[in-house]
């Protein structure tokens, strides 16, 4: 450096500030939204479910159930609403089902009110209502019958009235103390008898068609009998049948009988309990629902046996 001069200003490093933005409470997309309406969603559909389950009867959840079963689909592919995949036909397309009305998208929507079920189709407040007292009345009719003789009010217990989607069902159910009928038998026993008269004089006097099913456990039949649970429950339901005129129902009442042997348990969870062997008689409340409202003009005489 030559004498005099004066020495430079050292130079100023440059420096490189990067900032970085973490956190914050901006507006970030709308994932958030997405999850939240499954949420509700799913919360919606969950109280929706625990509506039916305590607005409906156990033959209304069946159906309920039969009709989001996906099997079904392949027994109803012709019916209204599909004719196979993408087939193009409508809702309001005249179905293929056993109904009087020729539209499915003409019926009317059923919501259930109260616990025991909503009323039928088309009904209201009053019909479910009058419906409940008819079947208190069917109760205690029985149970007064019965109760007239001190030795039969046990019996009362093995009656069952409750509500069902064509009418009011009635069912004679047995249980390890009683039995309709002798072991493997259509033949009545004594109290089986007098259960029937007391029924036979609490429906005599109504017009309503009847439609009578017998039922059965799963206990087999020994080995070397020619005999099978399917023809028992129907000449069960036969014999009560016959009982039943006998007591005073018109034989023209009788819409049909039918035997399902087991393969509609009243304990599923066990089929050999014996409360699955029964007799169920229906009152239908409709009759184009599977039978026809008669007049009494003639009876059938059955003999005594």
């Amino acid at each position: 450096m030559a004498e005099g001069d004066t020495p430079a200003a050292p130079t100023a490093p440059i420096i490189v500030k990067k900032v970085t933005i973490a956190g914050g409470d901006g507006h970030h997309g709308g994932a958030w939204k997405v999850a939240y309406a499954d949420f509700v969603t799913a919360m919606m559909a969950f109280f929706l479910l625990l509506w039916l389950l305590g607005a409906t009867e156990e033959n209304q959840r069946k159906g309920i159930a039969d009709y989001f079963t996906p099997t079904l689909v392949k027994m109803r592919q012709k019916g209204a609403g599909a004719d196979g995949m993408l087939g193009g036909s409508s809702i309001t397309d005249v179905d293929q089902y056993p109904n009087a009305a020729g539209q499915t998208g003409t019926q009317t929507i059923t919501i259930p009110r109260g616990a025991s079920g909503g009323p039928m189709e088309g009904g209201g407040r009053g019909e479910a209502e009058a419906i409940q007292k008819k079947i208190m009345e069917i109760r205690d009719e029985i149970q007064k019958k019965l109760s007239e003789e001190k030795n039969l009010a046990r019996l009362a217990r093995q009656v069952r009235v409750m509500r069902a989607p064509e009418g009011i069902r009635i069912d004679l159910v047995d249980d390890a103390d009683f039995s309709m009928f002798a072991l493997g038998t259509t033949i009545l026993t004594s109290d089986a008898r007098k259960l029937l008269e007391a029924l036979g004089e609490t429906l005599a006097e109504g017009p309503t068609p009847l439609i009578l099913r017998g039922h059965t456990d799963s206990i087999p039949y020994r080995s070397g009998v020619v005999a099978n649970n399917w023809s028992l429950s129907a000449g069960r339901a036969e014999a009560t049948r016959q009982e039943l005129i006998r007591n005073g129902i018109f034989g023209n009442r009788f819409s049909r009988i039918e035997g399902v042997a087991d393969r509609e348990p009243l304990i599923a969870s066990n089929p050999e309990d014996p409360r699955n062997r029964r007799i169920s008689l229906l009152l239908l409340e409709d009759a184009g629902r599977g039978g026809r409202r008669v007049t009494r003009i003639v009876d059938e005489t059955i003999p005594e046996q």
